[in-house]
């Protein structure tokens, strides 16, 4: 059994946090958008090859896992 190592990628916005965490063996995904009243929503994503050139070009930086996951489990909140 294999364990995924994935990729993660944040932005910030004025109303919201976007956070993506990416398999970079399978391009599948899971983007969280934090908003600012602590919303969260989770869309599963399929991206393909081209997807680190387009977070470099919308300004994405490297994301933490540890922040995503607080997100993903509702345990962070939106400062």
């Amino acid at each position: 059994m294999t364990q995924t190592i994935y990729k993660y990628y944040k932005k910030e916005l004025e109303e919201a946090i976007i956070l993506v965490r990416i398999d970079p063996i399978s391009y599948e995904g899971l983007e969280l958008i934090v908003l600012k009243d602590n919303q969260i929503k989770k869309t599963p994503r399929v991206f393909d090859s081209t997807i680190y050139e387009d977070l470099e070009f919308d300004e994405f930086i490297n994301g933490n896992p540890l922040e995503f996951n607080l997100y993903l489990q509702g345990i962070s909140k939106h400062k």
